[in-house]
């Protein structure tokens, strides 16, 4: 059995945190405005979050300790969060985040932002669609939620960039 590097479980335990997270931001906050006039559940913020941090956690754990992950995170959903919202999440979740690796895997050999988009373009529409129709019985938020977790698969491809463009300079 192969033991992740410090890195990988940091990756692992902040991906593992943003599960319950989401669901009790949405339980505590409602929804949030994302941008544009768009609202969403105020989980968006951190399921878009988790989706690139599933692909960081891929990257330094590999796939069996993400999949560990996604079963402890919702886990800890279960018993930290409303069941309902729970339930949905879990769901939305393992249906994303299978979608994610099957896009994910083939891509990433053309390079890890690539991979990184396409794999969340396709994990954050399932997991919206899903989420919102078991969650709230509802795709009133759907714009939103594709805009919110948009965000942040940007923002975190720009940062991975910004550190492997500064990790180059100061080996170079």
């Amino acid at each position: 059995m192969n033991v992740p590097a410090p890195a990988g479980i940091a990756t692992l335990l902040a991906y593992i945190a943003t599960i319950p997270a989401a669901n009790l931001a949405v339980t505590h906050f409602g929804a949030v405005p994302v941008g544009f006039g768009y609202a969403a559940p105020a989980g968006v913020y951190m399921v878009g979050l988790a989706l690139v941090l599933r692909d960081l956690a891929r990257e330094t754990a590999g796939r069996n300790a993400v999949l560990a992950a996604i079963a402890i995170g919702t886990v800890l959903s279960y018993l930290l969060a409303d069941p309902t919202l729970a339930t949905a999440s879990a769901v939305a979740f393992v249906v994303a985040e299978t979608l994610d690796f099957a896009v994910y895997e083939p891509l990433r050999q053309r390079g890890l932002p690539l991979a990184m988009l396409a794999s969340n373009a396709v994990g954050l529409l399932a997991d919206s669609l899903l989420f919102l129709k078991l969650a709230f019985n509802s795709l009133t938020y759907l714009p939103g939620q594709i805009l919110g977790k948009t965000w942040m698969t940007l923002a975190a491809i720009a940062v991975l960039a910004l550190l492997r463009q500064r990790k180059n300079a100061t080996t170079a």
